[in-house]
């Protein structure tokens, strides 16, 4: 295939993708063409979509490549979005997802702690929005789960690694809302997890799929019962 060929193909793929798409199923894509030249051609569309003045780039996330919207139109965007009626994150699941985020992994209980109310509907909503999964269990009274971000969040806010998270200070830029500033010094303040009491889980990472949510937040409760008492 020739070069103009390939980019043209790579731009169509990206265009109808509705989540960032890996090198690997771009070579099952194109049996005829190796990773190198797949990956020159991305490089090449990157590059002239950056020295072009348009709507779009061409961004790494999540482990692949996606076509995203220019960071300066976001307050059009976010205009036009508002008038849709689009479904955004309060600020409540804001702060406990910067929570999760730069704490993981965390229970809900300290996440309570850290935002000085209880936690437990708005870990739900992360949970069925699938900013957050369940990733093992800490080991003291209740056992509680312990939750951490997922590659969906990796895909909503443009970051290739969780190891990409601005400055905590800074993440108020990323999400477009500011955080509470108690919230945000309570998250500096708080002591790393202690990997002695982290229960891995055995199999999947993910413990509590949708179907379980129901018994997340009654398990959630129970343990933070017998936290208290």
């Amino acid at each position: 295939m020739e070069p103009a060929e390939l980019r043209a193909a790579l731009e169509a793929i990206l265009f109808v993708s509705h989540e960032p798409v890996g090198i690997d199923d771009l070579v099952a894509a194109f049996s005829d063409e190796g990773a190198e030249a797949i990956t020159a051609q991305l490089e090449e569309i990157k590059r002239v979509l950056e020295a072009n003045i348009g709507g779009f780039v061409l961004e790494q996330a999540a482990g692949g490549w996606r076509l995203a919207t220019r960071a300066e139109h976001d307050p059009i965007l976010k205009k036009y979005f508002s008038k849709k009626g689009e479904n955004r994150l309060s600020i409540a699941a804001l702060e406990t997802l910067a929570i999760v985020a730069y704490r993981q992994p965390v229970t809900a209980p300290e996440i309570s702690d850290l935002r000085g109310v209880n936690t437990t509907g708005v870990v739900r909503t992360l949970l069925e929005r699938r900013m957050i999964r369940v990733s093992g269990r800490k080991n003291v009274v209740g056992s509680p789960f312990l939750y951490r971000t997922t590659r969906e969040f990796l895909v909503h806010f443009g970051l290739n690694d969780i190891r990409d998270l601005p400055r905590l200070e800074e993440f108020g830029d990323l999400i477009g809302e500011n955080l509470n500033e108690d919230v945000v010094a309570a998250i500096n303040a708080a002591e790393p997890a202690d990997p002695q009491l982290i229960e891995e889980p055995a199999g999947d990472e993910n413990l509590a799929t949708n179907d379980d949510l129901d018994d997340v937040s009654e398990l959630e409760s129970s343990g933070s019962e017998q936290q208290r008492e």
